[in-house]
């Protein structure tokens, strides 16, 4: 079992859970709405997936799981570069794009602090 969890991995964790919870009820609530939008039933479960698989992932963080932060270090990657394609492709939406880069940096950084990196070989 992992040593004592920083906050940083906590606030990144509790912030995962959080996300998966949304994207979970915001799935539910399509399938409920009974929308006759193309696609909405497939989105819908497609969100719900990705919403189970968030929270799943959020409880390995919380356990010190370094599969769980390697995942999330993936997709906070991911969302650094969109971000940066963002500020360049589509100026109008440059704020949008700073502040999602910054939240991806910022959440890497919480990831890789030598706390966290002690938790996570524990």
């Amino acid at each position: 079992m992992a040593g004592t969890r920083p906050g940083g991995v906590t606030l990144v964790a509790v912030l995962a859970w959080i996300s998966g919870a949304l994207q979970i009820l915001g799935g539910i609530i399509v399938l409920i709405g009974g929308t006759e939008v193309p696609g909405a039933t497939t989105a819908a479960w497609v969100a719900i997936i990705i919403g189970i698989i968030t929270i799943l992932v959020s409880l390995g963080l919380f356990r010190g799981s370094n599969t769980s932060r390697v995942i999330v270090t993936i997709v906070f990657v991911l969302n650094l570069a969109s971000a940066v394609y963002v500020m360049f492709a589509v100026p109008a939406q440059l704020w949008s794009a700073v502040i999602s880069g910054a939240a991806a940096l910022i959440g890497l950084i919480l990831l890789y602090t030598a706390r966290a990196n002690e938790f996570f070989r524990s």
